[in-house]
């Protein structure tokens, strides 16, 4: 993922609402967001090259979602793919805090990443970057390339606008929230970060929804865990070819764990 914006037990009906987009390259094979075949229990996209992803939730209600580090500098070839500890995470039984206990005794190995872990009641932070966990309390975040919160204009308009949603009755939408997720406003050059890709890329990759001749958000994902624990997970992805955008939707009761 790109950018996640999340509001924990923040909004009357719902204690977690997640808005979030992923952004890759046009080649990279990806499959839909579906309940797994091998592993029916999550539901998530699958990236078909590494067989990672980035962002699922399972009929316990385990989830978990990540971001990579923009450091292009510190780049190491042939590191693990990033997107197993999505996987391993929602495949596994560890409590969020054991989970991290043991990623930061092996973080190192990976290159650059945020990761967003937890269960339907509690959520934590943690990035090998900043190297340390935190948990979530009752507020509004938002994540991208680099630590939590940091704000890069794509993280502090997305905040804005999702708390502005949050706050209504009449416009907190699935329709809205993918409105919010499909903004293409880029930033001015002054506002930027400077994360060693050069302005070129600086201003392509600014916007809260990416577009470009190779590389750009894939999909826009949305999950709602209301306070029954009732789960709407919906994927839209994109086709840059063709333009056209397919939406899928998932919906469950979450099972005792």
């Amino acid at each position: 993922m790109c950018l996640i914006l999340l509001a924990v037990k923040s909004h009357p009906e719902y204690k977690l609402v997640v808005a979030a987009n992923r952004d890759e390259y046009y080649e990279r094979p990806t499959a839909a967001a579906a309940f797994w075949a091998d592993n029916p229990g999550i539901c998530a996209g699958k990236d078909l090259r590494s067989g990672g992803t980035w962002l699922g939730i399972t009929r316990k209600g385990r989830i978990a979602a990540l971001t990579n580090y923009r450091d292009p500098a510190s780049i190491k070839a042939n590191s693990p793919s990033r997107g197993y500890l999505v996987r391993n995470y929602l495949s596994g039984c560890k409590n969020p805090v054991d989970f991290l206990a043991w990623l930061g005794k092996n973080a190192g190995r990976y290159n650059g990443f945020n990761l967003i872990i937890g269960d339907k009641d509690d959520l934590y932070w943690y990035s090998n970057r900043g190297k340390e966990k935190r948990r979530l309390t009752v507020g509004i975040y938002g994540l991208s390339n680099h630590l939590l919160d940091t704000p890069w204009p794509k993280v502090t308009r997305g905040k804005e606008a999702f708390r502005k949603l949050l706050s209504s009755k009449k416009d907190f939408t699935p329709d809205a929230l993918f409105t919010l997720l499909a903004d293409q406003t880029i930033p001015n050059d002054k506002n930027l970060p400077d994360t060693g890709v050069g302005l070129e890329w600086e201003r392509m990759l600014s916007p809260i929804f990416i577009t470009s001749d190779i590389y750009g958000t894939r999909s826009s994902t949305l999950i709602m865990l209301d306070k029954k624990n009732y789960v709407t997970f919906m994927e839209r992805t994109f086709n840059p070819a063709s333009g056209q955008a397919t939406t899928g939707t998932y919906e469950f009761l979450t099972e005792n764990a």
